[in-house]
């Protein structure tokens, strides 16, 4: 892979060589998903009944008791690049301590996107127009649909439907089962965030400078929102708002119902291409220029800003949270773990080479995709040592997905990996599996 330098404002470009290479296959535990895979195999005629594990809180962030127990079984699944609908990119579940591959599949194309999870299938986009269904049992191929475009924007999944947009501007709406088409619609930008689901509707974020709302059924329009600039990022949801980082250095937080701006946008000071992260009424969001800031944006106010006061960072990627601390990686090498309540550094972990892939949060765990083909796992507490890593001859571009006690992963040579237990390990977490709700889990899939 050669990586072509671009201005400051922009994202990286990669011209990817195709290496050939023999891909072990290995056999191990399947962890979690042997112990519900009599649910997750339930008959295709129900594949409309979901669980909806994207949008599990309310705008101040208590989970409401409808969606108590969905939020409980989305443990099983990823079905968003960041992980649920506030981007938070994290997962509440610890992985085993030991972790071997349990398979690999090989795409046609190199994949800078990070895997979504649901029920027994993942899937993935690749930069050529392609979009795959893995089992997740065995890593076989269950479908592929070439669209002869490109992705930089991964796949979302809700209730059996799968929503992708792609650098052409063009949102597809596909069966999850099958990967028939049910439906397109243009924008007059590229995509390269992944869309959000609110209700019967779905969000597209384009470089034309808007928000996009469809109806997700049929894709008839219900609104548009303008910003002043390109949007690059995903739309985050809480409750019935939605919030962008924009190419013009704001923070815009849009009426989920009207498609208007509610109240002031927020300055950033610079441009952004992050996805914002919500908890309860606090947004984070990184910006280009290095600087990470911290808004109640129920009160419209910026709380704190975060600088390295001795080189600014430069973050291009999006940030993960939990209600204590927000982890990034920078261009510059630097994994940092920022308190939530102060802004003040907590801790600062050194990479071999960056990681332009947004961290992953899961239970005691940061996880981090560097492009040294490093998949590094770190303590939450103190990230200052490795606690784990794996290592692979190319470029990890994306983060990975977590689901049930199983973490998904692809590179720029294609390859989608995914890591689960070791054989003399119990193949069960007890704490996680005692939650689940089996009426809540997806069923076709």
């Amino acid at each position: 892979m050669f990586e072509l330098e671009t201005p400051h404002e922009e994202f990286r470009m990669f011209v990817t060589i195709p290496k050939n290479r023999l891909l072990l296959m290995s056999q191990g535990a399947m962890g979690l998903l042997l112990l519900t895979a009599t649910f997750l195999n339930a008959d295709p005629a129900t594949a409309g009944n979901f669980a909806d594990t994207a949008s599990g809180t309310t705008p101040t962030g208590e989970v409401t008791g409808e969606v108590q127990d969905a939020a409980e079984s989305s443990q099983l699944n990823w079905p968003t690049a960041r992980g649920d609908a506030q981007s938070t990119g994290h997962a509440d579940q610890t992985l085993p301590d030991k972790l071997q591959v349990i398979w690999e599949y090989k795409a046609g194309e190199a994949i800078e996107t990070t895997p979504v999870v649901v029920g027994n299938r993942v899937f993935v986009s690749d930069v050529m127009g392609k979009v795959y269904a893995i089992d997740r049992a065995s890593g076989k191929e269950i479908w592929t649909v070439d669209f002869d475009t490109g992705f930089l924007a991964s796949p979302s999944v809700k209730s059996g439907q799968l929503l992708i947009g792609d650098i052409d501007g063009n949102l597809y709406k596909l069966n999850a089962l099958t990967g028939k088409e049910l439906w397109r619609k243009s924008t007059d930008g590229e995509i390269q965030g992944s869309v959000a689901f609110h209700g019967e509707n779905v969000l597209a974020a384009s470089g034309d400078g808007k928000l996009h709302c469809f109806r997700l059924k049929d894709g008839e329009k219900v609104w548009t929102y303008e910003a002043n600039d390109q949007i690059r990022c995903s739309p985050t949801v809480a409750g019935d708002r939605t919030f962008l980082g924009g190419c013009d250095g704001q923070l815009h937080v849009v009426d989920l119902k009207t498609g208007e701006a509610v109240g002031k946008t927020l300055e950033l000071g610079g441009p952004t291409g992050s996805t914002p992260s919500v908890v309860g009424e606090k947004a984070f969001l990184p910006i280009m220029d290095g600087v990470v800031l911290a808004f109640d944006w129920k009160a419209e106010k910026e709380l704190w800003q975060y600088m390295d006061d001795e080189r600014p960072q430069e973050y291009r990627n999006s940030a993960a949270v939990t209600g204590d601390l927000i982890v990034l990686s920078s261009q510059f090498k630097q994994v940092d773990a920022i308190s939530t309540a102060t802004g003040k550094l907590k801790w600062r972990h050194t990479l071999r080479r960056r990681a332009d892939a947004s961290p992953v949060i899961a239970g005691k765990d940061v996880w981090i995709a560097a492009t040294d083909g490093r998949l590094i796992r770190l303590e939450l507490d103190n990230g200052t040592e490795e606690k784990w890593s794996y290592e692979i001859r190319g470029s990890f571009l994306a983060g990975p997905a977590i689901a049930g006690q199983e973490l998904f992963i692809a590179d720029d040579d294609g390859v989608v990996r995914c890591f689960g237990c070791q054989k003399d390990q119990n193949a069960v977490d007890a704490a996680v599996s005692s939650k689940i709700n089996p009426a809540l889990l997806p069923q076709g899939l």
